[in-house]
């Protein structure tokens, strides 16, 4: 399997990430984490909590409809996994973003860029895991 190399899209995603990160937190002083985030929206405590989050959430899912509207077509997902897999590796993330109190945006967008010492650990937790679960899938499992 090849992985394409989108260096002006991965910037360009990289950028607005970080924005709409820069804006939460001038805007509500709240932290992006996606995994916060929905768990927030999931058991909010109060109308205000549960507005903002769910606001978050809608606009991530309606992001491929946006790029459709601007460009003219959606944008490519191949996914070569059963949903069988695809479900077991989202209980996986979900767990391990409960034990490691956060997930990667939460970390790597905000806990880094206010020296977070646990983002400064989890960072490269995730990248060095990442690296090795791409290696085994591609090299060992030959998948």
């Amino acid at each position: 399997m090849e992985t394409l190399f989108t260096p002006l899209s991965s910037f360009s995603g990289g950028l607005l990430i970080g924005l709409g990160a820069v804006l939460l937190m001038l805007g509500l002083g709240r932290i992006f984490g996606a995994t916060g985030i929905m768990s927030g929206l999931v058991f909010a405590e109060n109308q205000p909590e549960f507005s903002w989050r769910a606001a978050v959430v809608l606009g991530m899912a309606l992001s491929p409809g946006l790029i459709f509207a601007v460009t003219g077509k959606m944008p490519e997902l191949s996914i070569p996994m059963s949903p069988l897999m695809i479900i077991i590796g989202g209980v996986i993330v979900g767990f391990g973003a409960s034990l490691g109190s956060g997930c990667t945006s939460g970390h790597g967008v905000c806990g880094l860029s206010r020296l977070s010492v646990r983002s400064v650990v989890a960072v490269p937790t995730f990248m060095v895991t990442a690296g090795i679960t791409v290696y085994v899938i591609r090299h060992v499992l030959g998948a």
